[in-house]
């Protein structure tokens, strides 16, 4: 009896894994809004995609990799044009299966970011696809990655390092208008806890988070001149830190001059300590794909473990460093940020194509938020009458965080012309440090876009 309930109850499972969002969640979740357990869902996939990813990199996986047919030939069974006799297999599987895995988390979003376009309720019946059919989504997205460790090498590797770049440097600057959305979120939440009392508490938490964002950028700042300069070599070095520091300078004085504050009332040094120290990294970030050795001391070389590159030691790719391990928590931070977001801000939500009634946990219970006959706890479907977000923009924008991702496990190494090593190039370097002045060029114009543009609405 006790077997034959169970199989009762995994059956029960088999519908949900065909329906709508909420069914899967029900269970285990309180009831929220359909719109937000959907992207909650697919942010989910994408993360269990990243941790898939991340296995290929383990130590010893080298070997399980090899076995697939095809998948890297070395010597003279090489399928690489021109390279026959020197590919070395142990350095480039790991850096190809990724990419494989990334390809196909990739695809599968770009597919539906196409279908999706122009959905405008719950009532299409393309967003009764977007919503449900879990089972099949899954086992797509599965299909479409297994089958992508089978595509010729030829160039596939080096065009999609490309798209890849391209794809990682639209995704950095979603990162920032999500940190700034944030960072006017916490603000605006903050500030009105010192308007209804206990002000000075709030103030000084306020002020201390804002002085230990600015303190660590400028031991950032310290640290770059001591280990990433020469007094006789790495100009480049010298000047992209002096660049950065000065424009993180500059837009840290506009976001409180009187008239930035009277037409922005909401801005201040809190947002700008946030948008300085990720200028930070991204500056650190650009600086340790150089490939001047003597200019990119890697991590352990600093706190003086090891002083071998990690590029070049016997071949042999140290894959996990301290900016992957930072741009991997940025990652997961915006991908679960942007699921959840409940925005006030007109401006980052026009830009995100979202609206503002995305909020995870609705205040009370809901009339129609219990399946019809039964006790189970079911989301809300809050898109009868309008989307409240972009179903393309939203699986494009994960789209680009699988591009992101594959750039940031390989620390944006590519082979070198004989596939023998993993090297750092100027192209990765120019992409993340021109994404930092981009990016501080955004948060200025947020501040200074309603004193040039006087007649539009800004609230």
């Amino acid at each position: 009896m006790g077997a034959v309930l169970g199989l009762c109850s995994m059956a029960s499972w088999i519908p949900c894994l065909c329906g709508s969002a909420p069914c899967l969640l029900c269970r285990c979740c309180p009831s929220g809004n359909n719109s937000t357990v959907t992207r909650l869902i697919y942010a989910f996939f994408l993360l269990f995609g990243v941790g898939i990813a991340c296995i290929m990199l383990m130590p010893g996986m080298e070997g399980q990799l090899k076995k697939i047919p095809g998948f890297c030939e070395g010597g003279t069974g090489s399928s690489i044009p021109g390279v026959e006799g020197h590919v070395n297999c142990d350095v480039l599987v790991g850096y190809k299966a990724v990419y494989r895995v990334c390809f196909g988390m990739a695809m599968f979003y770009l597919l539906f970011s196409l279908l999706m376009i122009k959905v405008k309720s719950s009532q299409d019946p393309r967003a009764a696809l977007h919503n449900g059919f879990w089972l099949f989504k899954f086992a797509a997205a599965t299909a479409i990655t297994i089958g992508s460790f089978f595509i010729s090498e030829g160039p596939f590797t080096t065009v999609w390092f490309y798209i890849g770049m391209a794809g990682a440097f639209c995704f950095i600057l979603i990162q920032l208008v999500l940190l700034i959305d944030f960072a006017h979120s916490w603000n605006e939440s903050w500030v009105q806890k010192m308007e209804e009392g206990n002000s000075r508490c709030w103030y000084a938490a306020l002020l201390s988070v804002t002085a230990v964002n600015y303190l660590l950028s400028l031991v950032s700042l310290i640290m770059f001149y001591i280990y990433y300069t020469h007094s006789d070599g790495c100009t480049k070095n010298k000047v992209f830190i002096s660049i950065n520091m000065l424009l993180c300078i500059t837009a840290s004085v506009l976001s409180i001059l009187p008239q930035i504050q009277e037409s922005q009332p909401r801005s201040g040094l809190l947002q700008s300590s946030l948008v300085t120290l990720y200028t930070m990294y991204l500056t650190w970030s650009a600086m340790t794909n150089e490939p001047e050795r003597i200019c990119n001391p890697s991590l352990l070389g600093i706190i003086g473990l090891n002083s071998t590159s990690p590029a070049t030691q016997d071949h042999v790719v140290q894959w996990w460093d301290a900016q992957g391990i930072v741009g991997l928590i940025l990652f997961l931070m915006c991908v679960l940020y942007s699921s959840i977001r409940n925005s006030s801000n007109a401006s980052v939500n026009k830009l995100t194509l979202t609206s503002d009634e995305s909020a995870l946990i609705e205040d009370g219970p809901q009339a129609d938020s219990f399946e019809e006959g039964s006790g189970h706890k079911r989301a809300v479907d809050n898109e009868k009458d309008g989307v409240t977000y972009s179903y393309s923009f939203f699986h494009f924008m994960l789209f680009l965080a699988s591009l992101y991702i594959m750039m940031t496990l390989t620390n944006w190494y590519s082979p070198d012309v004989y596939y023998q090593a993993m090297t750092s190039k100027w192209p990765s370097v120019w992409v993340k440090i021109s994404s930092s002045w981009i990016c501080i060029a955004l948060y200025v114009w947020t501040l200074v876009a309603p004193l040039v543009l006087v007649n539009r609405d800004f609230d």
